[in-house]
């Protein structure tokens, strides 16, 4: 089994590549990580297809290319420090950047679905990976700064908070809108924001607040 999981993970980062993912360290991540151990059993013969997946709650996990994008859109031309991510869902994003920062920050307000993702990471041994149940609108500012900010959920317009937690040079990439949903890149220079447009996404709306 280990073996058949090993080679649809490399078989996945192949497609990836050649959807168009260029950056050598994600595809490996994408190609040491097994995707089925963050879905649930019943769905775990669809964990290589790029389809994005229910996880339970209301959340998905994202589909492959998107998380490979995300990630490579964190890595241009920057070196990996230490990144936040928001949204940890089932873990799987979380496990990609495990792989390729040298720290993650991660904050789920679902407390069931950030319970299961930290086992799923110790199974991996993966431990470079700090988590916090809490609002992701107001990011984790005892943490703050950091050099790279990811979020998986959209919301209508881009929380301040996380703007604030860039380190100068720092990047921030988010899905934003309500319907029509477009992934956008900041980057903080010195007290300037600018920002740029990547494609069309749909993700599951950024919720304020925390549940139990």
């Amino acid at each position: 089994m280990a073996v058949a999981t090993s080679r649809s993970a490399a078989v996945l980062a192949q497609k990836l590549q050649s959807d168009g993912i260029t950056n050598a360290p994600v595809l490996a991540a994408i190609a040491h990580t097994p995707r089925h151990l963050f879905v649930e059993a019943v769905l775990a013969h669809k964990a290589y297809e790029n389809t994005a997946l229910p996880i339970g709650q209301g959340q998905t996990i994202s589909q492959p290319y998107i998380v490979a994008r995300m990630t490579e859109l964190l890595l241009q031309d920057k070196a990996p420090g230490k990144v936040l991510e928001i949204g940890t869902g089932s873990g799987y994003q979380t496990a990609i950047l495990a792989r390729l920062f040298s720290h993650v920050c991660s904050v789920e307000r679902i407390k069931a679905l950030q319970f299961q993702a930290k086992r799923r990471l110790q199974q991996l041994d993966l431990h470079n990976v700090s988590m916090k149940h809490g609002d992701g609108w107001q990011g984790w500012p005892s943490k703050a700064p950091f050099d790279s900010i990811i979020v998986t959920a959209a919301p209508t317009e881009v929380p301040v908070a996380l703007l604030q937690q860039l380190t100068d040079g720092g990047r921030l990439v988010i899905p934003v809108g309500l319907h029509d949903q477009v992934l956008r890149v900041y980057q903080r220079n010195g007290d300037e924001i600018s920002s740029k447009d990547i494609e069309a996404v749909r993700f599951v709306p950024l919720v304020p607040g925390e549940l139990a």
